[in-house]
């Protein structure tokens, strides 16, 4: 049978496609798709340790593509992004610590799972729920928010509270506004031990958190999110890599297609209103929320059915958004219409 870099040519294939679609939600999302990689490879029989240590290293790879093409649009506020980088590093490090000590014990695989079934889940309600009432506004706020796109308008309420409390030290952001260093310290530590806990880049939760909790408008939010990603990803490929858990071969399917899909996600976002496609995202992640339950049932259950079922849901959802980004912004660019509002009229 025929190999590259140790995988077979249908399973290089399937991590090069989904590498594509991983790369698009990095692009346009902020928050990459890495959290869906690494139930994937749990799902394909993969150890914890290897599938982390992987899919943090692909993030790496993938967040300096995203990262870069951001900075072209001026959505990277690099203050904040240093600022997290300690929180993040501590906490990747408390994070991998409980993964390996968790493997010790033999439950490294069940433990992973189950707080991949509960984070996805409750991201995706949140997801699903913002959607559908920023869909319910959209009518009576459109007009405002369009006057008001530079303003704290683009700050959801409970980020505005959040940023009233005054709590020195003090750091300004790029966008003028202040926020706590104690807030920053907390959300980066926080993002970090979900980093090193379940081998993500944490942009799932790194997002929302610089959205909904430092308060940075949405643009900047995502792509301080990838800066953050791109850290993360460095200090957990370190610290897997040493401990020889990293396989190479995934990795370099991954990035393959993430290459492509990262620039064409970064482009989405000039063309598409991310509430077109924001529902099916979350949607998405209650979806792999489920596959990954399903996954664990069929080791309970022993009933290989449930695996290929979880796999099939899990490719499915990613696939289903990636096309409705893809399509958003081929409607776009052949109405000519470079402001996202623009491509819903």
């Amino acid at each position: 049978m025929v190999e590259l870099l140790g995988l077979t040519a249908g399973l290089f294939a399937l991590f090069v496609s989904f590498g594509f679609m991983v790369g698009v939600f990095f692009g346009f999302f902020g928050m990459g798709g890495a959290f869906l990689v690494t139930p994937a490879l749990l799902i394909l029989g993969y150890p914890a340790p290897v599938a982390i240590g992987s899919t943090m290293t692909f993030v790496f790879g993938t967040a300096i593509i995203a990262t870069l093409k951001h900075h072209d649009a001026g959505q990277v506020d690099y203050r904040l992004g240093a600022l997290m980088f300690v929180g993040i590093t501590l906490g990747i490090e408390l994070g991998s610590r409980l993964v390996f000590g968790l493997e010790v014990l033999g439950i490294a695989n069940l433990v992973v799972s189950v707080a991949y079934v509960l984070l996805l889940a409750a991201i995706g309600l949140l997801f699903t729920k913002n959607a559908l009432e920023a869909d319910s506004d959209e009518k009576t706020e459109s007009a405002e928010a369009t006057e008001n796109a530079d303003s704290d308008d683009d700050v959801p309420a409970i980020a505005r509270r959040i940023k009233s409390y005054n709590i020195p030290p003090m750091m300004r952001l790029a966008d003028g506004s202040t926020a706590s260093l104690w807030t920053i310290s907390g959300v980066g530590g926080g993002v970090g031990v979900v980093s090193g806990f379940l081998g993500v880049g944490g942009g799932f939760v790194r997002m929302p958190a610089i959205y909904y909790v430092i308060g940075t408008p949405l643009a900047v939010a995502v792509g301080t999110s990838l800066l953050g990603g791109l850290l993360s990803g460095g200090v957990g490929a370190f610290t897997y890599g040493r401990a020889g858990v990293i396989d190479l071969g995934i990795v370099t399917a991954l990035l393959i297609g993430s290459a492509l899909g990262a620039r064409i996600g970064s482009s989405a976002t000039a063309y598409v209103n991310e509430a077109d496609v924001t529902i099916y995202f979350g949607l998405m992640l209650l979806l792999a929320s489920v596959a990954v339950g399903l996954s664990e049932l069929a080791d309970w259950l022993a009933r290989p059915i449930l695996d290929q079922l979880s796999f099939v849901l899990l490719i499915g959802s990613s696939l289903l958004v990636c096309s409705m980004i893809l399509y958003h912004g081929a409607l776009a660019v052949r109405r000519g219409a470079g402001d996202p509002t623009e491509a819903d009229k």
